[in-house]
């Protein structure tokens, strides 16, 4: 069966987050809906590139569910995710089904507002660190963490890794490794 992964795309997300994990799912096989939080217009990201989602969250919540949910980040982005209840909704139903979730740089900040997950292992950008405390996750400095169905990372050097990570727990470490073979990593 092919898996599926849902990318939740709101103004200001981080390009390069966003792309790399779409292209790197999407060239493991994996069937990638990108989704923009406030509608299916286009969405200005952090450094003026200008991605247009497949549709509208609610469009593709209709589609689901999903095996992953992907959070780029921005910290524009992040903010609107953090506050949107329709995303608080989707994370919850990914938490209780136990099915992925993936968060990188500013977006972990969502997990946090949306009691995601609490007491996991996490990273995020290293400037947005103290927005986490014992209550809430615990942070560590690592590039990539994976805690169970959750995978958050540290920012665009470090997407790629995310998007590999991703890919391997959807499809399989011989996926994986065949795609980053491909892309010369």
């Amino acid at each position: 069966m092919v898996k599926t992964a849902l990318v939740l795309l709101a103004d200001g997300a981080e390009e390069m987050e966003a792309v790399i994990t779409i292209d790197t799912l999407r060239r493991g096989e994996v069937e990638v809906t990108v989704a923009g939080v406030e509608g299916d217009q286009v969405i200005p990201c952090s450094r003026g590139v200008k991605i247009q989602p497949d549709c509208d969250l609610a469009t593709a919540i209709s589609k689901g569910p999903f095996d992953a949910v992907v959070l780029p980040g921005g910290l524009q982005s992040a903010k609107i995710l953090s506050k949107l209840e329709s995303v608080k909704d989707i994370l919850k139903d990914q938490e209780k089904c136990g099915r992925i979730i993936g968060a990188i740089c500013a977006a972990p900040m969502a997990l946090k507002e949306h009691q995601i997950h609490r007491g996991k292992n996490v990273t995020c950008y290293p400037a947005l660190k103290s927005i986490f405390d014992e209550k809430s996750h615990n942070y560590t400095e690592a590039r990539v963490v994976q805690d169970g169905t959750l995978i958050t990372s540290q920012g665009p050097a470090t997407a790629l890794e995310f998007a590999l990570t991703l890919t391997e727990t959807l499809v399989g470490r011989e996926k994986r490794d065949l795609v980053a073979k491909e892309m010369l990593v």
